[in-house]
């Protein structure tokens, strides 16, 4: 039986990336990567290795993928990891984990300034780079991350059809993520 394409790199059209042994290869070449990305945002090392296997998971059963859709795997999957620990973050705070060890007197301290500033800097560069992407896929990734948009009222308020909004969204990740390199 003929393994089918998993996707296909639009700068590199004859190196086909196909599965299982891409995946395989991604994983080779990647899990420390995102381990570290996990571990970094400081979560315990074991719930660091579920984190990544469940990005791995989500990946290989991504339809985005499977339809050829997707030009940079390894971007792809800095974006599942990153959307995980968002939505961990989501829930923690829902459940209120956050900034809560069950004493009612325990000390959380503030911030440090060191904080502070790489945070302003990130934004400072989110923003430059946001700026300068082209006007319309500025006005959809706006309308959708800021506005909280959806795709089909961003298809209904500028004419494009659903499948356009999704492609302007994905250049603007894929740029987003290619001037920010946010390993």
């Amino acid at each position: 039986m003929k393994e089918q394409p998993i996707l296909k790199s639009a700068k590199r059209p004859t190196n086909e990336v196909r599965a299982p042994a891409a995946l395989e290869r991604l994983y080779h070449d990647q899990h420390r990567a995102v381990l570290r990305l996990f571990t970094r945002s400081r979560v315990s090392s074991d719930d660091a290795h579920d984190l990544t296997q469940e990005a791995f998971l989500r990946l290989s059963t991504s339809d985005a993928l499977a339809a050829g859709v997707i030009g940079n795997a390894e971007a792809y999957l800095r974006m599942i990891a990153r959307n995980l620990l968002r939505n961990r973050a989501k829930a923690a705070a829902r459940h209120g984990d956050v900034a809560h060890d069950g004493h009612p007197d325990a000390f959380v301290p503030a911030p440090c300034e060191v904080s502070r500033l790489e945070a302003r800097d990130s934004l400072n560069r989110l923003e430059a780079v946001i700026r300068a992407m082209k006007p319309k896929t500025r006005e959809i990734f706006m309308a959708h991350r800021l506005d909280g948009m959806s795709y089909t009222e961003i298809s209904q308020r500028t004419g494009l059809s659903v499948s356009g909004v999704e492609k302007q969204m994905i250049k603007a990740l894929a740029y987003i993520n290619r001037h920010l390199d946010l390993d």
